[in-house]
């Protein structure tokens, strides 16, 4: 280990490459090659500086490229410089190593360092520098360095620049403890659970039926609601298609072709007799005995299952027939009704079959089933036909010819459709005409699309139609109930107000309906079709207090029954104080942290290179 031996103790020079150790080891683990960027021209090889410290165009390209890849493995796919930049990932990256580069910085203005032994155990330690033997291998370590383009003492002085780093931000950020005020203030908080009552406002509560709407009272909500009532924006689209439901019955009949069909599949069709059967085996014959005596004197089945340590689904055997009984067919099979057969001997030995159920023999004879075979069969052959046909459509296309030409010379229908996504037309029921739809434009020119049935089609985009508002007679149904919905809203949350009103003034709630028990249950706690507001109310209220919930199609009456404090000092609470205490040391950890390094980059000044920041990231176009 010469090289490592042969490290002098001394203080990281100014213009040091800044090297984030164990960023580097994360790229090592997940196989990066090299990065392959060592000039950037015209002198560009710094991205900015803190300080006395500069940020290099390397370091740059290698931190970019870490959070790429990670990016990259998380979404299953390679992330593009145009991806990284949407996802704000330069920079991220950039505010990391300004971060860095200022801590340095002030490490080197403090003199703050490490020494040899310190490097050394971290090179040796790490896992990515370990040969076949599960050791420090030295070639190893060198072969690893190259691939990612570094030198020895580039990655030696970046790793004693990273630890010293590292003891700045722990003499910053470390010895933080939470108040003990604070963490008991958020556990009461977060564990206080309450319990309530809810009576759901029904329209049977209201004292009459809600009154029909006036046609100007329908006109009227009309005209305010127009975005309801408006047809989105569509496409016209005309399309040739060879469908194989139409092409079918063009097709002629082969009654021969049809029978063999029946005969290979006659394993659907003729069904032996089976037996629903559970299967419990014995290590000797003398315990399977033992086990029949006992269900012969009235021990039930499943407690012999269960003194073995099994379940019932352990040893189900499903329906069987005889053939696939073996030996024991025999046995099983001359039971006529559910039953106990055995002991008998069989490949594991002597066992006990508890036959649950007779299927009886079934066949399904060839008439039967014609039918269905041949619609089956002409499915097939027409979409073998319609795929015969493709090339000729597919030259008729290249010559120039219209869908319409398409109709005469290859007997293609030809249709209107207005398409957009969410409605429903026949020809939108395929997944593919719906993605072609999609992205089709007025100049495409026509392609044929594969189905997944096997048919064909080709399109044409005609026009697109703007958003319309739809005419008042087409939508009249639409608006009354829209009208409706809104008034009965409205009464039944005036009905609830009264109601808690009057229970208010001592009139028990349950007299207006069933009351629902909900809780305890702390802030978190759902209760299932209310509005989301509701515990969150009822977390607000005084203890026997009532209130009317309102929303969307939901109207109540809530009421504060109990208010259970959070537990003081039982296991569950001792946990959450825990985990509160970690959480806030960590936060103020690092708004220290954050607070040293925003004002040793104000004192000693950040500089920012666009045009090397823009050479590096060109690099990854």
């Amino acid at each position: 280990m010469s090289r490592l031996t042969s490290i002098e103790h001394h203080k990281p020079k100014k213009k040091g490459t800044q090297i984030v150790f164990w960023g580097l080891v994360a790229l090592m683990a997940v196989g990066l090659g090299g990065f392959g960027v060592t000039n950037f021209g015209g002198g560009l090889s710094t991205v900015g500086s803190v300080g006395d410290r500069d940020i290099t165009t390397a370091d740059y390209a290698r931190a970019l490229q870490q959070e790429m890849r990670a990016l990259g493995a998380q979404i299953n796919q390679p992330v593009t410089m145009e991806m990284a930049r949407a996802f704000g990932l330069d920079q991220q990256v950039r505010r990391r190593l300004v971060t860095q580069a200022a801590l340095s910085n002030e490490a080197d203005r403090v003199g703050l360092s490490v020494g040899d032994a310190r490097v050394a155990e971290e090179i040796t330690g790490s896992d990515s520098f370990h040969g076949p033997s599960g050791q420090f291998d030295r070639e190893t370590y060198r072969l690893v360095l190259r691939q990612n383009n570094l030198s020895e003492s580039e990655f030696e002085n970046g790793l004693r620049e990273d630890i010293s780093r590292s003891l700045l931000q722990g003499a910053v950020g470390g010895g933080f403890v939470a108040p003990a005020a604070l963490v008991d203030t958020l556990h009461a908080y977060i564990a206080e659970r309450r319990s309530f009552s809810l009576l759901r406002v029904q329209e049977a509560n209201l004292g009459a039926p809600l009154p029909e709407p006036t046609e100007d009272e329908l006109q009227a909500w009309y005209e305010a609601h127009p975005a309801d009532f408006t047809a989105p924006e569509r496409k016209r689209i005309t399309y040739a298609a060879l469908l194989p439901q139409e092409v079918a019955p063009t097709l002629p009949v082969d009654e021969e072709a049809l029978r063999r069909l029946y005969d290979q599949r006659l394993g659907e069709f003729v069904q032996p007799e089976r037996r629903l059967v559970e299967r419990l085996a014995f290590s000797t014959p003398e315990a399977a005995a033992e086990a029949r005596a006992r269900i012969d004197e009235g021990t039930p089945f499943e407690t012999l299952v269960s003194e073995r340590g099994l379940e019932l689904i352990d040893i189900d055997m499903g329906d069987v027939t005889r053939d696939e009984l073996g030996a024991a067919a025999e046995a099983v099979f001359a039971l006529t009704e559910p039953g106990v057969a055995g002991p008998v001997e069989t490949g594991l030995g002597p066992a006990l079959f508890r036959v649950n159920g007779v299927i009886a023999a079934q066949e399904t004879p060839f008439e039967a089933v014609r039918d269905d075979l041949l619609a089956e069969y002409q499915q097939d052959a027409a979409a073998r036909a319609i795929s015969g046909r493709r090339d000729q459509i597919d030259d008729l296309l290249a010559a120039g010819a219209t869908l319409e030409e398409l109709g005469t010379e290859a007997g293609m229908k030809i249709a209107t459709v207005e398409y957009a996504p969410g409605l429903d037309s026949d020809i939108a029921g395929y997944e593919a005409f719906r993605t072609a739809a999609d992205a089709l434009q007025p100049d495409d020119f026509p392609e044929t699309v594969q189905l997944n049935d096997g048919g064909l089609l080709a399109m044409r985009l005609d026009e697109v139609v703007p958003p319309q508002l739809k005419p008042f007679e087409e939508v009249r149904d639409e608006v009354a109930e829209a009208v409706r919905a809104d008034a009965l809203d409205k009464a039944l949350a005036a009905r609830a107000a009264e109601i808690a009103t009057a229970a208010e003034e001592g009139t028990d709630l349950g007299s207006f309906g069933p009351v629902e028990d909900l809780g305890p249950m702390t802030r978190d706690g759902f209760v299932e079709n209310v509005p989301e507001t509701l515990v969150t109310t009822a977390f607000g209220m005084e203890e026997g207090a009532l209130r009317a919930i309102d929303g969307p199609g939901f109207a109540g009456v809530l009421r504060l029954d109990t208010v259970e404090p959070a537990a003081g000092d039982d296991e569950a609470a001792r946990a959450l104080k825990a985990s509160l205490s970690a959480q806030i040391e960590q936060a103020l950890s690092q708004d220290a942290l954050a607070l040293f390094s925003n004002s040793l980059m104000q004192e000693a000044g950040i500089t920012l290179n666009d045009a090397a920041i823009s050479a590096v990231q060109a690099q990854f176009q």
